[in-house]
């Protein structure tokens, strides 16, 4: 006789006006044998993070292979993460050079768009042409379970436009729903927001903007709801509802702040929605709305874009007023060097945040990182001469059990990087026999 708790659908709502709340997972949403049941088995969350312009490879990768290795400048911010990390050493993507006489331009172009797809792409060509990206041939599948099929996030805005080689539409996006359609990389904190919980029984904007105006929360549209949900939960689930609750009120002030900010200091332009003054700001609010949309399962993968490749973003708040792009030509300098590496480590700093988050958010049985696959890299690893071989690749997360961390592992010459994204879909039950250049699995993976 089987014998279960109070009983919580696993789709469970709070709506409201414009509003479509989903719920974490909480206990009374588990059987009292869960273990039994495929339904009730931690859905596994994949995350791809991308960063542009490659890094400084000596600074880098650990010079000791296993478990022994010491973090380099640019992986001590991980290391709180050190268990779960995998640095993969070795890894190429060999689409993205050039074809000798025919591509002279478009190297940064053809790292972007061949990271996840292991396609080659002609920045040249008149019409855009990559392949589908391993991102959406696992949203393809994980789809059916999910309200949102994927999210695409992204710090710089696709409308930016400027040196990509010629192939901007290449740069500014890392995710292809087919060969010939580039999916846009989202950085506006309101629209995520927005797609996430907002505007899902009513297809009016006008009453989405007037209730943005009032600058009322979707959270007063939903509260006698939790209030009665709250009342049948047990203390366990009304902490995690009660903390849930609080952290999408929080994302939702600091929007309406960058809003407000935006308002006053750019009162000539008309903008959908503010984005933060500084780029930890903004990243921190992106990789929240990020941890939300796992936490209440609305997607099980997505995409971080931290910057388009060529950017010219400058780091005015670690002292860097140079634009990223050309300090990373730097010809041996000195003092150019040591400013590209103060930008990868900033960004190593806001992926430890990101993972902290995932850290920190319970789900089911563990954590969200205890349940995750993250890739973390560049399509470049010497940004200098644009090269796409023996990539800057990390891997980190638990994968329910799937993932042993703590370890460098070195690949032999030629591995291709999408060797990794076939052993990845592989145990995210999406088999694939081939993909892009692929030939083979990486075995070394396993625990």
């Amino acid at each position: 006789m089987m014998i279960f708790k109070k009983a919580i659908p696993r789709r469970t709502f709070l709506r409201g006006i414009g509003t479509t709340l989903a719920l974490p997972l909480l206990d009374g949403m588990i059987p009292a044998f869960a273990s039994a049941l495929d339904t009730t088995k931690p859905a596994v969350r994949m995350t791809f993070v991308y960063v542009p312009n490659g890094v400084i490879m000596d600074k880098w990768a650990p010079a000791t292979e296993g478990a022994a290795f010491e973090l380099t400048p640019i992986l001590e911010p991980l290391a709180p993460f050190r268990d779960r990390l995998l640095i993969l050493s070795g890894l190429d993507n060999k689409e993205a050079w050039g074809l000798p006489g025919i591509d002279v331009t478009g190297e940064h172009p053809r790292a972007s768009a061949a990271f996840l797809t292991g396609v080659h792409v002609d920045s040249r060509a008149r019409e855009l042409r990559a392949g589908i990206s391993v991102d959406q041939i696992i949203a393809q599948e994980f789809k059916k379970h999910t309200q949102l099929a994927s999210l695409e996030l992204g710090i710089e805005s696709a409308e930016i436009l400027g040196a990509c080689d010629g192939g901007c539409s290449y740069s500014n996006t890392i995710c292809w729903r087919n060969a010939t359609t580039p999916l846009p990389m989202e950085n506006q904190p309101r629209a995520v927001f927005e797609r996430l919980f907002g505007t899902s029984d009513s297809t009016n904007p006008a009453e989405r903007l007037a209730r943005i105006q009032k600058q009322a929360s979707i959270l007063d549209s939903v509260t006698k709801g939790a209030t009665r949900l709250m009342a049948g939960l047990g203390v366990s689930d009304r902490n995690k509802v009660s903390q849930y609750l609080e952290a999408v009120r929080d994302i939702e002030r600091r929007i309406q702040m960058a809003e407000e900010q935006s308002a006053r200091e750019l009162p000539t332009l008309q903008r959908p929605a503010g984005i933060p003054d500084t780029f930890t700001e903004h990243i921190k609010l992106m990789v929240d709305l990020q941890v939300l949309a796992y936490q209440c399962d609305l997607t099980r993968v997505s995409t971080f874009q931290i910057g388009h490749e060529s950017s010219t973003r400058a780091y005015l708040e670690i002292g860097i007023a140079d634009p990223h792009h050309p300090l990373t030509h730097h010809q041996g300098d000195p003092e150019k060097i040591a400013k590209t590496l103060k930008i990868n480590i900033l960004h190593a700093q806001m992926f430890a945040y990101f993972l902290e988050k995932m850290r920190s958010t319970p789900d089911g049985d563990g954590s969200l990182l205890d349940h995750s696959m993250i890739v973390y890299g560049s399509g470049l690893s010497d940004g200098n001469k644009h090269i796409p071989v023996n990539l800057p690749i990390l891997l980190v997360g638990g994968g329910s059990g799937q993932i042993k961390g703590g370890r460098h592992i070195r690949y032999p010459k030629d591995t291709p990087l999408m060797n990794l994204y076939l052993t990845l879909m592989d145990k995210l039950g999406v088999p694939v026999e081939r993909f892009g250049d692929s030939n083979g699995t990486l075995n070394l993976l396993s625990v």
